[in-house]
């Protein structure tokens, strides 16, 4: 399995690396378009800021490579914020992998009562799961968040968490596919996820 991780200016990279170690899996961590290209399957993860990310791709032409990919590619929180329409984090437009758009959290007088907190961070749960990147992943499994934005629910949603509202937790559209958890971060739940994305997604 030649497996690569996509080398660009956001964190949590090591976290994969050891990740996948665990489940004995290695990964090349690369920026080279060749072996970005020639890769069997493509991991583009990301904790960091949107438009900074999205200058720091285009500078190195790796915007136009991961649209054009053929073999299933999974990207991590910001990775799958990057691989949607347009983010509101400084207004940014992305890859438009996926047609949904990223919007920041507002609270609402509910949120306020509850004393919900922005950014999210922590457990909750993900539901609603369609494709084989839940295989053998229970409804209402725990997985870990860290993040102040979300991707609209839509056409491409396979996954819900509920925080003020419901929104896309994962996406999959052809071979892509879309994850805001980090599953790197949630145990075992995590490990069956990437299992399931090296094994079974096409």
């Amino acid at each position: 399995m030649n497996l690569v991780i996509i080398k660009y200016n956001a964190g949590n990279i090591q976290s994969v690396l050891y990740a996948l170690e665990r489940i004995g899996l290695e990964a090349k961590v690369t920026d080279d378009v060749e072996q970005i290209s020639s890769a069997d399957k493509v991991i583009f993860p990301g904790v960091g800021e949107a438009s900074s990310a999205m200058r720091y791709l285009k500078d190195r032409k790796l915007d136009a490579l991961i649209s054009s990919l053929t073999q299933p590619v999974l990207g991590i929180c910001l990775g799958m914020q990057l691989m949607c329409r347009f983010s509101e984090e400084n207004n940014v437009n992305c890859l438009h992998i996926f047609d949904e758009d990223v919007k920041l959290f507002r609270k609402d007088k509910q949120a306020d009562a509850n004393n919900i907190k922005i950014p999210q961070i922590g457990w909750n749960n993900i539901y609603e799961l369609k494709t084989e990147l839940f295989h053998a992943v229970p409804e209402n499994s725990y997985t870990y968040f860290v993040h102040s934005y979300y991707a609209a629910s839509g056409t491409h949603t396979i996954a819900t968490t509920d925080y003020i509202i419901p929104y896309s937790s994962a996406l999959h559209k052809d071979n892509f596919y879309g994850v805001q958890f980090h599953p790197e971060k949630s145990a075992d739940t995590g490990e069956r996820i990437l299992k399931n994305f090296i094994e079974r997604c096409h």
